[in-house]
């Protein structure tokens, strides 16, 4: 699972990313400051089976923090977009090659209109982020047609001499967008183009790029440096103006001001909460006490967090569905080194007993008998559904 991080330039990806991951990347107000993408490590955010134990968990991977088990995902901080991405512009080329890795998309953008199409610096509030939204996904559609185009005609008189079945003909035509035959078949359904695909034209194209754009990479829009005065009247707009979206209002700088002012020993802060404990330290001066009252009041309080955190959470859990599963025993929930509860696994909802056990070794999955559910002891088949936060122990026969 990959999360690709998108948008223009300057609109705050680098520092979301660092926000994410405490990485060190280059954080600059002008356009293109990421020329090759970044790569890192994120952390969703899990209720720890910990807690129902009774017990605290010693991770392998990751960290807990009061029962908040923090899993690691791979996230990717790609090149700056502009428009004309699809026909080369700007870091394009390399930004749709580079996109085209990852499972789900974060779209940040500038809720403040504090930057224009090219990243460009402008007076806050006079540009309008709604044109970011739109132009990012006219990118990505222009560039999905591009791809479905190249070499169409070939394959159109091919299927309409051969008579293949035509959603699977197609699927495996555009199988580099990770376009299954169930997906193909979903999306002629919708659309209903002529049985004859000789007929199908650049619109019904479109079309039909459009649809896979938005099943194979599903995206949720972050709307960044919501802590500037004026900010959140845009983002009120913008929900109305894209009701079918998800939209979440964040400040990528607060968030890495209250992990770093963490790290440094000032406050006491866990991702994601709507509030910081500050520490006795002697060390902290006036500057960063009115900016952690700054945040406190103006991002935590009127939002209840700072929304990095959010964003991902709902990536995550929200548009790729996935679900935290924890495997232990009954008789004891520690491996073999003494760690308990060492691993969360993140899993594609639906997932089942078999698929977990797998997930684990591809001889569990080979020689399983049966599963068990270490909350109620209760043992269950290999069809059974995984649930969120689910502790399972996998026999098998050998």
């Amino acid at each position: 699972m990959l999360i690709g991080i998108v948008g223009k330039p300057s609109a705050g990806k680098s520092t979301f990313f660092k926000a994410l991951t405490l990485a060190e990347v280059e954080i600059a107000n002008y356009p293109f400051t990421t020329i090759k993408p970044n790569h890192g490590t994120g952390f969703v955010k899990v209720e720890c089976a910990d807690k129902d134990f009774n017990t605290k968990c010693n991770p392998r991977f990751g960290y807990c923090t009061n029962s908040k088990r923090f899993v690691p995902v791979e996230l990717l901080d790609v090149a700056g977009l502009v428009p004309g991405a699809h026909e080369g512009k700007g870091m394009g080329n390399q930004f749709l090659d580079d996109l085209n890795q990852a499972d789900v998309l974060i779209h940040i953008i500038d809720a403040s209109g504090s930057t224009n199409e090219k990243g460009e610096a402008v007076e806050p509030l006079s540009y309008n982020p709604a044109n970011d939204i739109k132009f990012l996904e006219h990118e990505l559609d222009m560039w999905y047609l591009r791809l479905i185009q190249k070499g169409w005609d070939r394959f159109a008189r091919g299927v309409n001499q051969e008579k293949p079945e035509l959603h699977k003909a197609i699927a495996k035509q555009l199988s580099s967008l990770r376009v299954t035959e169930e997906l193909m078949k979903e999306v002629i359904e919708k659309l209903s183009p002529d049985k004859d695909i000789m007929k199908w034209d650049r619109e019904i194209l479109l079309k039909i790029a459009t649809e896979l754009r938005k099943e194979t990479k599903p995206m949720l829009i972050a709307c960044n440096k919501i802590d500037v005065n004026g900010a959140e009247k845009n983002f009120e707009k913008l929900k109305e103006q894209f009701p079918d979206r998800i939209l979440v209002a964040c400040s990528a700088e607060s968030e890495l001001a209250l992990k770093g002012a963490a790290r440094a020993g000032i406050i006491d802060y866990i991702p994601g909460e709507s509030d910081f404990a500050a520490r006795d330290n002697p060390k902290i001066n006036e500057k960063q006490k009115a900016a952690l009252g700054f945040i406190k009041k103006n991002v935590l309080g009127n939002y209840g967090s700072t929304g990095v955190q959010e964003v991902l959470d709902k990536a995550v859990f929200g548009l790729l569905g996935m679900i935290a599963i924890f495997p232990g025993g009954v008789g004891k929930l520690e491996d073999s080194e003494g760690r308990r509860l060492p691993d969360c696994f993140l899993m594609p909802s639906k997932s089942t007993a078999l698929d977990f056990a797998f997930k684990l070794h591809t001889d569990f999955g080979k020689n399983f008998i049966k599963a068990i559910d270490v909350r109620t002891k209760k043992a269950v088949g290999k069809d059974y559904l995984l649930k969120n936060r689910d502790v399972v122990e996998i026999i098998t026969g050998k």
